[in-house]
């Protein structure tokens, strides 16, 4: 039976979203939190401890959550996946590509590089210099968004700059935002209320999608926002891909929100969270996350390698 790693920090809904779709394939999948998780070179040849596994690997792994901590502490669990995909054993993401889009500093210059429409970004480590971004945004005419770097759902967003007619300062760094000013053109709401669109891209390709509507600038269903369903145009669908292949994901949240200047991708999730996309889609989305790991990401690895690493 096909053994696969569910790599989170808390079970619930998702977990068991994923644990039922892995059962429907004949597959099993035992949630592992990489905290508990060790490196142990004298434990087995390949020098992990997986708990629930005992000198084996797992078949593959799907990264749900990782839990915050010291940078030590973070280190050390991205290291175990940078393990796994070393040691033959497919992660869906990889810990590179989760790194890429846990900072979302790198997020912005990938997107950039790549061509992506994506909001005027900047980070710096120096307060002096994000004012002087602020005050030459603002006399511009243009507000900024104030993010922390490794934040989720919406958390610690601030506007800053000149914010209907007021200029707001940049707020001590030190708080919140660990001494670093990552700051992203404020795109205004094109409606009222205003709305932003979360795609859900899997194995390469948008597979649905939804808008977040909400009277407030945040858009995150964690901040109130609702879910209606949203049709999956070839301009959303391509953004969407664009942005995934850019960051090297297997399935990734894209967030875009339409402006003046078009359609931007504001950020992509490597561990996104999808129950509100659920409530305004017509299919099983765990579902689709585990035919393309089984389907794509397993088959690719090889047939039988995982059992050959058992022998």
């Amino acid at each position: 039976m096909t053994r696969i790693a569910i790599m989170t920090d808390e079970t619930g809904w998702h977990t068991r979203q994923l644990q039922a779709a892995l059962r429907a394939r004949g597959a099993v999948g035992r949630c592992i939190d990489l905290a508990d998780c060790h490196i142990a070179t004298t434990h087995a040849w390949h020098g992990l401890a997986i708990p629930g596994f005992g000198r084996e690997l797992p078949d593959a792994a799907l990264v749900r959550g990782i839990a915050g901590g010291s940078f030590e502490q973070v280190t050390k669990r991205l290291g175990v996946l940078h393990a796994l995909r070393a040691l033959g054993v497919p992660v869906y993401n990889d810990a590179r590509a989760i790194e890429r889009s846990v900072d979302k500093s790198m997020t912005s210059l990938l997107l950039h590089a790549a061509g992506i429409p994506t909001p005027p970004t900047w980070a710096t480590e120096s307060a002096a210099e994000a004012r002087r971004i602020a005050m030459r945004e603002g006399a511009a005419g243009h507000a900024l968004v104030l993010k922390p770097l490794f934040g989720s759902q919406g958390k610690g967003l601030q506007l800053v700059g000149e914010v209907d007619g007021v200029h707001h300062a940049i707020p001590d760094l030190g708080d919140g935002y660990g001494a670093l000013a990552y700051l992203q053109r404020f795109v205004p709401a094109a409606t009222d209320p205003g709305f932003d669109w979360r795609v859900l891209v899997v194995g390469g390709r948008a597979v649905t999608a939804m808008r977040r509507i909400s009277a407030h600038w945040i858009h995150n269903v964690a901040q109130g926002a609702r879910c209606e369903p949203a049709e999956l145009t070839p301009t959303l669908a391509g953004l969407a891909e664009g942005a995934a292949q850019a960051l090297e994901m297997d399935y990734a949240g894209v967030d875009l929100i339409p402006g003046s200047d078009g359609i931007q991708v504001l950020e992509v999730n490597g561990v996104a969270a999808w129950r509100g996309l659920q409530r305004v889609t017509g299919f099983n989305i765990a579902r689709a996350i585990v035919d393309d790991l089984l389907d794509r990401k397993l088959a690719a690895a090889g047939v039988g390698s995982a059992a050959e690493r058992r022998a």
